[in-house]
């Protein structure tokens, strides 16, 4: 790809979001009946390939386990409200009513509360105990503080999430870095790293011996960091960067790393056309934070919205669409494209001919002229 010129001394590369790409029907089209949305990643197989955004106000124990039964998964924050609080339920229905800067400070409060390890147990064996695969998020800088209550936990699928994930950390006040590397080997369960947005860091998260690699930096509506830290890629490009990266580490190790696209799902097309771009599954969290049974109560805020020092995000209202159910499997009650993924993705799956998840990432796309 031809570089930009800034100026004489410094070039860019023209980077592609999601909303400037379509997907190039082929030359056959296929019944719905015949259309396979399954994803697997380790031991686990999944009816559809969608994460639920290890975000307070899209995942608790109760939704998880109800995804689970939908055939998706849910990331439960393990640094979140549900492992700080007997309660978060209450907590949270307690901010109705309050004016929106009251109820924010009153939500970042909450959050200066120290981690529980018991309640990572107690959340985990819940989801669990519901039958369904169990899956939490943390972040890099506490996942080692946190492995041991992982571990206890019986964690099924471990998430480490940040707004930039290296495969290995350095600082000056600890001589012992964290390495992804050895940390993940250590683990015994599949983790999924993330995020990143280039070739480069792509292909070294995928060394560390991740199962899976989360892909997109600043991306999502419930994120700022592209506004305060200046840092992003559009996702058709990072995705399509990363899938390079994954070809180059398959032909090296034989290994295949899924990528998950995270960031910018809003739509049934959103995802197909991540998918189109190399994705294997996306992480979405606004979709469901929409649901009627979402623990944010018509609000959305993601992790990096309550950091104690330099918030990267705000506490934003959702309009309802519907049942967890409908999001998912609909019926759609209008053509937003917020509910009825699955249903989206399996006739754009239909129509462009491809039978399975894996299939569709042949298809080809275009550009929209800007």
């Amino acid at each position: 790809m031809a570089d930009i010129a800034i100026g004489r001394g410094k070039d860019a590369r023209r980077a592609y979001g999601l909303d400037e790409v379509s997907i190039v029907p082929a030359r056959r089209t296929r019944d719905l009946d015949d259309v396979d949305t399954t994803w697997e990643i380790d031991a686990f197989t999944f009816d559809v390939p969608i994460i639920a955004s290890g975000m307070d106000s899209v995942v608790s124990p109760a939704t998880a386990i109800a995804l689970g039964e939908l055939g998706s998964v849910g990331a439960l924050n393990l640094e979140g409200l549900w492992t700080r609080h007997d309660d978060p339920d209450a907590l949270l229905a307690g901010l109705d009513g309050l004016p929106d800067e009251a109820a924010w400070a009153r939500l970042r409060e909450a959050y200066a509360q120290p981690i529980r390890p018991e309640l990572i147990r107690d959340r985990v064996r819940e989801i669990r105990d519901g039958g369904v695969v169990s899956c939490g998020a943390v972040t890099p800088n506490r996942v080692e503080a946190l492995a041991d209550a992982i571990v206890a936990a019986e964690l099924d699928l471990l998430v480490i999430q940040g707004t930039v994930v290296s495969a290995e950390h350095v600082t000056k006040g600890n001589p012992e870095p964290l390495n992804l590397k050895t940390f993940v080997r250590r683990l015994d369960l599949p983790v999924i790293v993330g995020g990143c947005s280039s070739y480069r860091a792509a292909l070294h998260l995928m060394r560390t011996g991740a199962a899976g690699i989360l892909v997109g930096v600043g991306a999502g509506s419930s994120s700022s960091s592209r506004r305060i830290l200046g840092m992003g890629v559009a996702q058709a490009t990072a995705l399509a960067d990363a899938r390079a990266a994954r070809m180059r580490h398959l032909d090296e190790t034989g290994v295949y790393v899924h990528l998950i696209s995270d960031g910018g799902i809003v739509t049934g097309g959103d995802i197909a056309k991540a998918i189109v771009c190399g994705a294997d599954a996306v992480m979405a969290g606004r979709p469901f934070a929409a649901a009627a049974e979402a623990p944010g109560r018509g609000w959305h805020w993601g992790q990096a919205a309550v950091h104690a020092d330099l918030p990267r995000g705000h506490r934003t209202p959702v309009e309802p669409v519907g049942t967890l159910r409908e999001v998912l499997l609909g019926p759609a009650g209008d053509d937003a494209g917020g509910s009825n993924l699955v249903g989206a993705l399996r006739r754009t799956m239909a129509l462009t001919g491809y039978d399975s998840v894996k299939e569709l990432q042949k298809a080809d796309l275009v550009v929209h002229p800007r």
